[in-house]
C-alpha cells in the first residue's frame, strides 16, 4: 500500500491557503517552492509548508483534500495550530 499526503502551503505572510496531495511530499513541496508547479500556487508564492497528513492510500488522501478544501478559513487555522503553533515552514523537517 503507498502512503499519500495532504498537505497545506501557505505565503510568506500566511495569507493565502493552498490545500494539496501528493504520494510525495518531499519532492511535491520542492516543486512548489521553485515554482515549478504553475497555476494559483505559483501565482500567489505559495511556498512554505505549514500543514500535512500522511494518509495510507491515495484515495483517502484524495477525500481528505476535497473535505479541508470545503472547510472555512479559521476551521484550516485551528488545524494547522494543532500540529503548528508558530506556522513555521516544515520543509526541512520532511527532508531529514
Amino acid at each position: 500500500m503507498c502512503m499519500a499526503y495532504v498537505y497545506i502551503l501557505t505565503n510568506e505572510k500566511n495569507k493565502t491557503l493552498y490545500v494539496g496531495v501528493t504520494n510525495n511530499l518531499v519532492r511535491r513541496v520542492y516543486e512548489h517552492k521553485q515554482g515549478l508547479v504553475n497555476g494559483f500556487s505559483k501565482r500567489y508564492k505559495l511556498h512554505k509548508l505549514v500543514y500535512y497528513e500522511q494518509i495510507p492510500s491515495i484515495i483517502n488522501a484524495i477525500e481528505r483534500e476535497k473535505q479541508l478544501k470545503l472547510w472555512h478559513r479559521d476551521w484550516k487555522e485551528r488545524l494547522i495550530r494543532t500540529k503548528n503553533v508558530n506556522w513555521d515552514d516544515l520543509y526541512n523537517e520532511i527532508c531529514l
